[in-house]
């Protein structure tokens, strides 16, 4: 499957409306364009990531993956489900993939005492970006309801666990626990 694109500006946006996988036209500020803008601005993010001093080259390995994979869990936002034709869907398979990840980097780590402060270094910090937008692209997909399918929304929560745990691999044990009431003057 390949993408032609032949002119980047189409002007058809220019009166606040774009085209949806099935073209149909919605407000660019339709639920469903919300979403996938989040999954697009992560995959942004990602890239940033990827480029940060010290990231573990297993880990730059699996944002590539990961990258690729936003794409198309964006295509799926962009088509409603229904239709005639087959459309390019997240699948289980990718879900899994992620929660093995989890798995093998999660076993490596010593268990957390309290909540993260994000920080570490550069490619951890980095890391805990990805993972907020990564949940907040995940409340726009549960907003979504029935209009978005549950493999989307398990492939956003399992992605998220993962940048949390990559997030502590990179900061190789120079990780800030919250201390609850720390500054309280007493």
């Amino acid at each position: 499957m390949t993408v032609n694109l032949t002119r980047i500006y189409t002007k058809l946006g220019d009166g606040g409306e774009t085209h949806l996988g099935d073209m149909s036209r919605v407000p660019k500020t339709d639920p469903r364009i919300e979403a996938y803008g989040d999954v697009d601005e992560l995959g942004a993010h990602i890239g940033v990531a990827i480029t940060q001093p010290g990231m573990p080259q297993r880990t730059t390995d699996w944002l590539k993956r990961i990258q690729n994979d936003l794409f198309d869990l964006g295509a799926d936002l962009a088509v409603p489900h229904g239709g005639e034709r087959e459309r390019l869907r997240i699948q289980p398979s990718q879900v899994a993939w992620l929660e093995a990840a989890c798995d093998e980097v999660n076993e490596t780590l010593e268990p957390l005492r309290s909540f993260l402060l994000a920080g570490g270094n550069a490619a951890a910090a980095w890391l805990h970006v990805c993972r907020t937008v990564c949940r907040r692209a995940e409340r726009r997909v549960v907003a979504l309801g029935d209009a978005a399918s549950p493999e989307v929304l398990r492939y956003l929560n399992r992605l998220s666990d993962l940048l949390f745990i990559l997030a502590r691999d990179a900061a190789r044990g120079e990780e800030t626990l919250w201390e609850p009431g720390r500054n309280l003057e007493t």
